[in-house]
């Protein structure tokens, strides 16, 4: 029997996932270059997210890889993917340090020391894996649609 080709079932192929990565072998990072690596990446999104999850996903990036730049000596490794539909930015940072982050407890007269708490605000899951030599820290930061951009 014949079957017309129009009745076989279809697959359609998702496009591949948006991704950046970035290593630093010294240790000393460009945190510049890791907000401009957010930047460029979700200008690429479609749907484009708006102008505060930008400025939220470069202000997550940029605390994280300040963290593993200043706690951790050696390597670090920077990596960015856009999830499915532009809802969500998955950042991992890997470092050589075993030290867990640690939030400080909130003290509006100290200068610095405020960013894992503002990462954990801005975040839908933020986590630590433990690696051979170090850890993987990956937050989830999830995006909008451009409305009023």
């Amino acid at each position: 029997m014949d079957i017309p080709l129009r009745t076989h079932a279809t697959t359609q192929a998702r496009p591949a996932p948006l991704r950046y990565s970035r290593i630093w072998d010294s240790g000393i990072s460009s945190i510049a270059e890791a907000r401009d690596a957010v930047a460029a990446l979700l200008s690429r999104a479609r749907p484009a997210p708006g102008r505060r999850a930008l400025q939220d996903a470069q202000l997550v990036v940029s605390e994280l890889v300040t963290n593993a730049a200043k706690h951790a000596p050696g390597p670090c490794t920077l990596r960015l993917e856009l999830l499915p539909d532009a809802t969500a930015l998955r950042v991992d940072v890997t470092d050589t340090s075993r030290q867990p982050p640690r939030r400080r407890p909130p003290d509006p007269g100290r200068v610095g020391g405020h960013g894992l708490h503002l990462v954990t605000m801005l975040c839908r899951d933020l986590g630590v894996t433990w690696l051979p030599h170090g850890k993987r820290v990956t937050a989830t930061v999830p995006l909008t649609p451009a409305a009023a951009g």
